[in-house]
């Protein structure tokens, strides 16, 4: 009994130091950043103010982080993944039968999904040219070669995507301990020489400059916003690590940390009020610049990856449930499920960051553009939230209410102090969530057309057995049809009969469902069933979750387990080819149809998607009118 408990204490404090170095990469390299920003508005730096920021940061960090995420949404898991889409999944199970929430659910949720790609763009770009802006510091003569390391530092980490991050990410747990210790290394020593930043603890300072400092103090707010960045992804990955570990971490470890660096940096300042131009780096003595350098730009560079990582999570998410074209997903990891990589996102958020550091050039310009892409992702998980709390866990109304007015009025605050950022740059999350809001949309809403084309022209197997006993000649083997649709005849199986007038002896009709669950295991993977009067008709459904890509080939395998009497290897797969034209009076918009057409032509093919050996596919052209 001892022996186990001792393992299960080892083998919580390795995935809290995996979470370490994965889940807080972006939140503790904001100590870089954030109270510089807060204070380059021109606000005073003496000590009501100095404690006054001290005291926002700290109540921020735990009412946002520490107590709406580490102890309520946490708990939100579906079957113990995290994210905004899991959470979407889990307040859809619960407001079933009810369409106009089922339709606002998938309305945030998509928002908030475009949202976490507009910080995805920002974050690797004002991370990274943060820590190499120490340069300012160390050698002011070097100043000018800040931007170029930049780009080769983020050139080289998007490059290397392409080999996985499996071996790297075994560096990344102990790299971000030894940043965070520093951290609080150079923030104690701080403290001790000017202990009265302690004081910042009382909520009376952070009342009192919001009080004091009027419209101003809301303007503040959008930038303490910044010490929050990342606080997403203690809710992202916990389907990784588990809800324990991230917690002792975050508890333990991530926030005594962060908190001891910040008041540090507020001691600097009541001391040196000059230290402003960067009281991070300045919290180091000289010697010490360097190393301090090369270990934040690798803390920086965690980071990014982190969010890199979790752009490619979320797009295949996304993909398995129906709301993105198919894209090529490369798996650079045999035994972890969750180490992918997108060729597509990849060079597209290269060039995005890329055009970020070249077109805003520090991390002042960029600290413009963030906080509106993160408050919009929190203030989505706080109406998601809310309703699975309402819906799933039927927690009283008055507890309900009061997590909803408490935390939503919180985000409303930094929402609303960080769109007055929108003229200065905080236009850019904005603009790529519009745009790619405008895509998923379009194709949400053509993929449903197409789906309510094939249920027009739906025939009842009952249907297709009275014309086979007429009319058609039957062949040897055995053939597969995909199918969109859990009913009726697939389209592809109506077209070959069509066109070619046999059938083959043995008819698999088979449909791929991605169910509203992270994972699906083997066991329950496939279901088979025959249908009509033929002993040789069947169709098989195969259920995968939406964490999950699916195989085929492998599936195949568990069907023949399961009985089915067939070889894969001898099998005939029939795939439909769709080519879209739009009806004169289709319901989707003109200006949506160009984007559908190409957005439906340039997604990967369903033969390498769903992994089918490709030299037994027969494809078939079908026209589809929308």
């Amino acid at each position: 009994m001892s022996g186990q408990h001792n393992h299960s204490k080892q083998q919580m404090a390795t995935l809290a130091l995996g979470a370490i170095g994965v889940v807080f990469g972006d939140i503790g390299t904001s100590p870089l950043y954030a109270l510089k920003e807060i204070f380059l508005s021109g606000m005073p730096i003496d000590e009501i103010h100095v404690l006054g920021v001290l005291s926002l940061i700290f109540w921020s960090l735990t009412m946002v982080v520490a107590i709406k995420y580490a102890t309520f949404i946490m708990r939100a898991d579906n079957k113990g993944e995290g994210g905004i889409i899991a959470l979407m999944t889990l307040a859809l199970n619960g407001s079933k039968g009810h369409r106009r929430r089922m339709r606002f659910i998938v309305t945030i949720g998509l928002i908030g999904t475009v949202l976490f790609y507009g910080d995805s763009i920002i974050t690797p770009a004002i991370s990274v040219l943060s820590a190499v802006e120490g340069l300012q510091i160390i050698a002011p003569s070097l100043e000018s070669y800040i931007v170029p390391i930049t780009i080769l530092v983020l050139g080289g980490l998007f490059i290397i995507q392409v080999k996985g991050t499996g071996h790297v990410g075994k560096l990344f747990g102990p790299i971000m301990v030894v940043w965070f210790l520093s951290l609080a290394a150079m923030g104690a020593i701080n403290i001790l020489e000017n202990t009265d930043v302690l004081k910042a603890l009382n909520p009376y300072y952070a009342a009192h400059i919001l009080m004091e400092l009027g419209v101003r103090g809301f303007l503040i707010m959008g930038s303490v916003v910044l010490v929050m960045t990342g606080a997403e992804a203690l809710y992202a990955d916990m389907g990784h690590f588990g809800l324990k570990p991230i917690r002792y971490a975050w508890f333990g470890f991530v926030f005594p940390a962060l908190l001891i660096n910040y008041f540090g940096q507020g001691a600097l300042l009541l001391g040196n009020p000059d230290a402003i131009q960067n009281p991070f780096y300045l919290l180091a003595p000289s010697w010490l610049l360097y190393p301090l350098l090369v270990l934040a730009t690798l803390a920086t560079v965690i980071a990014s990856q982190a969010v890199i990582s979790g752009s490619f999570s979320l797009t295949r998410q996304a993909i398995q449930l129906g709301y993105c074209p198919r894209m090529n997903i490369r798996h650079t990891s045999g035994e972890e499920i969750g180490q992918v990589y997108i060729p597509a996102i990849n060079w597209m958020l290269m060039v995005a960051v890329f055009v970020l550091v070249l077109s805003f050039k520090s991390s002042t310009a960029l600290a413009s553009a963030y906080g509106l892409a993160v408050t919009g992702t929190m203030l989505v998980d706080t109406l998601l939230a809310f309703i699975v709390i309402q819906a799933l866990w039927r927690w009283n109304k008055l507890t309900s209410i009061t997590f909803l007015v408490i935390f939503l009025t919180l985000d409303l605050i930094y929402l609303g102090s960080s769109t007055l950022k929108i003229p200065t740059g905080g236009w850019l999350p904005l603009l790529v969530g519009a745009v790619l809001f405008f895509i998923i949309t379009t194709w949400i809403q053509g993929r449903a057309l197409l789906g309510e084309f094939m249920d027009e022209r739906r025939v009842l197997f009952e249907d297709l057995e009275e014309k086979i006993d007429v009319d058609l000649v039957r062949v040897e083997g055995c053939a597969i049809y995909l199918a969109r649709n859990l009913h009726g005849v697939p389209q592809v199986l109506l077209h070959n009969l069509e066109h070619n007038h046999v059938l083959h002896k043995q008819i698999i009709v088979l449909t791929i469902v991605t169910k509203d669950e992270p994972y699906v295991t083997e066991e329950h993977r496939v279901k088979i069933r025959q249908f009509g009067k033929n002993e040789n008709f069947y169709r098989v459904k195969l259920y995968y979750g939406f964490q999950q890509k699916p195989d085929v080939r492998r599936a195949l395998e568990l069907c023949v387990q399961e009985g089915l009497p067939i070889d894969p290897s001898q099998a005939s797969f029939f795939v439909g080819s769709e080519r879209i034209a739009f009806r004169r009076h289709s319901r989707m918009p003109k200006w949506r149809r160009g984007l559908f057409r190409f957005l439906f032509h340039n997604s990967s093919s369903a033969i390498e998607f769903f992994k089918i050996p490709v030299d037994q596919v027969i494809e078939l052209g079908i026209r589809a009118e929308l």
